[in-house]
This record gives C-alpha cells, structure tokens and sequence, in this order.
C-alpha cells in the first residue's frame, strides 16, 4: 500500500491548487474520471477474453 494519510493528501492537493490554479481543476478532474473509466472498462474486456 502507499500508506498516504490524511495530511500528504491536503498536502498535493495544495501543490496542485498552486500549479493549476482554481480555474483548471475541473477539466483536470473530468480527464482523470475518463481515463480511470477507460482503464476500468480496458480492464473488464481483457478479464472477459481471457475467460473466452
């Protein structure tokens, strides 16, 4: 496990905040959802060929 506690996260998410900027947030919060539904999705094709 990464072993990340409560404060290393507030702690990238401020970094972030001060490199991206409020402003930015939301679109790069929209990529990271798609790409973890495609990932999942990539996941789930794979499993169910290898089943086949």
């Amino acid at each position: 496990m990464l072993g990340l506690g409560i404060q290393e996260l507030l702690v990238i998410l401020l970094i972030v905040f001060l490199i991206f900027g409020m402003r930015k947030l939301p679109e790069i919060g929209e990529g990271l959802g798609k790409g973890i539904k495609n990932f999942k999705s990539s996941l789930k094709e794979i499993n169910s060929n290898q089943n086949d």
